[in-house]
């Protein structure tokens, strides 16, 4: 096997591939993350080791590197695993050394895997090995006449003679890597996923009809509809079945099993080898190959969604906050009330109420008499609105309520924000200790309010599964998904940076080298001793240390502190270089901090060290061009038509303003103030072709639509971002409906495929190779 080295060598030869780099750059980083390093400081302060990858190729590199480190742990074992049993070759040990994924790896070492006792072993032990390779040697004489030869005490008869050879030679064909490969490949190609509605289940499954009679090709199968075909059978709606065409890919696949045992001519032999080649597919192999592909199907059915549900989040996080401004929080209800919370600059709860404006107490007055105190008492410039159930009758409060003010006076900002995961957060343990003595339902009008000031701050309370911008989040392996939304997390919190002085717990907890130990430690020692007034003073927290410090301290900030560069992102390890450029250009700092004409003037290569390198510099540069800059857009928001609050209000050819609420690979869902998400497929985001709905629009975005369908009874809503309100996307699409054989399913003309037999690892076909077996025995 290779050395240690040798093998380190290919995983970052591998992964620099993946990822657009240089080997050296990979072995850096990968240097960098065994040493403890986070993504987000390797990204941020240590271009120069890494040649400037960003976070996600970091991320990637990261996930591949677990991957690719227990593949070569399995190689190895199955490399030592080989060779104690004394069948290691040199084609065997090249194979081993080539296979490039866990599944090819364990392809080869099937024929080798310890195993229990099988059909195949009791033959041998009857001593039908030799009848196996007699049928293989002379395909002109008759199987049945051979076997008379091998039968005695335990064999008692031909047709079980004739069986334990056929359980001989399938073993041999179940075992061929190069086989099961080429088998693989060919249904990744060929097969079809076909859907039935299991008969009964109409009714319950309605929702599945789609699927009901349903047909395509595996490998198109995108993942929204992979991961609904899938639960639809989960649910026991559909039953679910990967094959070839039935008309002629069953016989391909028959004929690729024939080609590896050589079947050539019309002797006896042969076509008693066809027969056992036909079993093999239909008894042995058809059901491990559709196993094989439904597995592979989920697998990127799931890792499609996980990142759909990543992307959604990351652009949640990101959001831009409304800003430190005094928020009336309202949490919308019918027979509850509506819960009221206003929050101050800082996020403080500063007073909370009850409103029951509709039945059964109709307390309209009462309801707008206290939001008028409410706003004037405590200044509020903005009002956020749950978009839950009663949501657009509470905004119509709230806009009838605002005309009542006097004139003059400006009246506050009216925000629908979306409270998923609120009600969860309120009765969390970490609300009940943040607001012990607050009602749970109060809690979420505070949480809402929150959300809108500053919507990282506030969503990172939250698990991110409950936040509800994914896609069939609840059908993928949910720790790669816990994985996966934590790295998002993670990455828009050190982007955006993090207020030492004013951040909760886990805000913090999310910030490089941390975690929610040494959150809870700087809470605390904060609430000890005041305010920090330079980043240095980290280091008296207790258990936060050199490493944490080093990872931790570039993404805190410090406003009005002794230091100024402790508001910025610049790391205090370069601090030197900052003091070097100030000094350059004879100003003091915090007055050159902001002045773009000074500091462009500045040449960035004289300031160059063996320490520090041209990107550090120039990060530096831009930096004091613009301290602490938030890389989050400028607040706006949507505004909801007056008198459209229903589904039942919207009518074909309607222009609306919305919120994208959550993009998936099919399409945007937009908020437009009627209780249901309306969907703009892909083919209407633009009046271009559009392969990823990202590349148009992310959650958050304010949106204009028309209205293209309206579906009461399921609640579906047809909307269009084309100027042409989505005419010309119907035009084409009548228009493929008319051609010829365009409906689903239909059958694609056969290809030609070659039958010639694929060489082994070891040594010629399969015959060739049990024959050499029987010779050497």
């Amino acid at each position: 096997m290779n050395t240690e080295r040798d093998t380190a060598g290919r995983i970052f030869q591998t992964i620099a591939s993946e990822i657009t780099a240089r080997p050296q750059q990979v072995e850096a980083a990968v240097k960098l993350l065994d040493e403890g390093s986070t993504v987000p400081f390797v990204a941020r302060y240590r271009k120069e080791a890494t040649g400037g990858l960003d976070d996600t190729q970091l991320r990637l590199l990261a996930e591949r590197l677990t991957y690719l480190r227990e593949m070569e742990q399995r190689r190895a074992a199955i490399f030592k695993s080989v060779s104690e049993q004394d069948k290691m070759t040199d084609a065997l040990a090249a194979a081993i050394a080539q296979a490039a994924t866990k599944s090819e790896l364990e392809d080869i070492y099937l024929p080798y895997k310890p195993k229990r006792r099988t059909k195949a072993m009791i033959a041998r032990e009857n001593g039908l090995e030799r009848l196996a390779a007699a049928i293989l040697a002379d395909r002109s004489a008759d199987p049945d006449a051979l076997a008379q030869g091998y039968l005695n005490e335990t064999v008692s008869d031909v047709k079980a003679a004739l069986d334990g050879a056929r359980d001989i030679i399938v073993e041999g064909l179940v075992e061929d890597a190069g086989l099961i490969g080429d088998l693989r490949a060919f249904m990744q190609r060929e097969a079809y996923l076909s859907a039935k509605v299991i008969k009964g289940q109409e009714a319950a499954g309605a929702k599945f009809s789609d699927y009901f009679d349903h047909r395509e090709m595996w490998k198109d199968v995108p993942s929204h509809r992979a991961l609904a075909m899938l639960r639809a059978a989960n649910e026991n709606v559909v039953v679910l079945d990967i094959a070839p065409d039935p008309e002629t890919g069953a016989a391909r696949a028959v004929d690729m099993i024939g080609a590896r045992l050589d079947i050539r001519g019309n002797g006896a032999g042969d076509a008693w080898l066809r027969k056992l080649a036909g079993w093999t597919w239909r008894i042995k192999l058809s059901l491990s190959m559709m196993l094989d592909l439904m597995g592979d199907l989920r697998a990127r059915a799931q890792e499609e969604a996980i990142n759909v549900f990543a992307r959604n989040l990351k652009d949640l996080l990101l959001a831009a906050p409304a800003g430190a401004k005094a928020t009336l929080g309202l949490d919308p209800g019918i027979r509850t009330g509506v819960k009221a919370a206003v929050i101050d600059a800082t996020g403080k709860v500063v007073a909370t109420d009850t409103l029951y404006p509709f039945q059964p107490k109709m307390d309209l007055r009462g309801a707008q008499s206290a939001i008028l105190a409410l706003v004037a008492k405590h200044n509020v410039s903005l009002i956020a609105i749950g978009n839950g159930t009663a949501s657009r009758e509470t905004e119509k409060l709230v806009a009838d309520t605002l005309k009542l003010l006097p004139k003059g006076v400006t009246p506050p900002t009216k925000v629908i924000v979306s409270e998923a995961g609120a009600s969860v957060y309120s009765a969390s343990e970490l609300a009940a200790k943040e607001f012990p003595d607050l009602d749970v339902s109060l809690r979420g009008a505070v949480s809402i309010a929150r959300r809108l000031q500053d919507p990282l701050a506030e969503l990172v309370k939250i698990e991110p599964k409950s936040i509800g911008v994914g896609q069939y989040q609840h059908d993928v392996d949910q720790h790669k998904l816990g994985k996966s939304l934590e790295a998002v997390v993670e990455d828009a919190v050190n982007a955006v940076g993090v207020d030492l002085n004013t951040a909760s717990a886990p805000l913090l907890a999310h910030v490089s080298g941390l975690g929610p130990v040494l959150a809870e430690s700087i809470v605390a020692h904060r609430d000890a001793n005041g305010a920090f007034t330079t980043r240095k003073e980290l280091l008296k927290v207790a258990r936060l240390g050199p490493k944490a410090f080093e990872q931790c301290a570039g993404f805190l900030r410090i406003s009005g502190g002794k230091e100024p560069l402790d508001a910025s992102c610049v790391h205090p390890e370069a601090y030197g270089v900052a003091r070097e450029i100030v000094k350059a250009c004879g100003r003091d700092l915090r007055s050159l901090m902001g002045d773009t004409a000074a500091l462009r003037g500045v040449k960035a290569e004289q300031f160059v060290s063996e320490i520090f390198g041209l990107p550090t510099v120039r990060d530096i540069l831009a930096e004091l061009e613009k301290p602490a800059r938030d890389p989050r857009p400028t607040f706006k928001t949507a505004t909801f038509a007056e008198g459209v609050d229903d589904i039942k209000d919207l009518t074909s050819g309607m222009v609306l303003e919305g919120t994208v609420t959550n993009v998936a690979a099919f399409g945007a869902f937009v908020d437009i103030g009627v209780h249901q998400d309306g969907l703009v497929h892909v083919s209407q985001l633009a009046d271009k072709f559009v392969k990823d709905p990202h590349e148009v629009v992310k959650a958050g975005d304010v949106v204009r639509v028309t209205v293209t369908e309206v579906d009461v009874p399921r609640k579906r809503i047809g909307l269009t971002m084309r100027k042409d309100g989505g005419a010309s996307a119907r035009d084409q699409r009548n228009e493929r409906a008319d051609r010829p054989g365009a409906k689903q399913g239909t059958k694609p003309a056969p290809r030609a495929m070659s039958a010639g037999p694929k060489k082994q690892a070891e040594t010629g076909g399969f015959g060739a190779a049990l024959l050499d077996a029987m010779r050497k025995k």
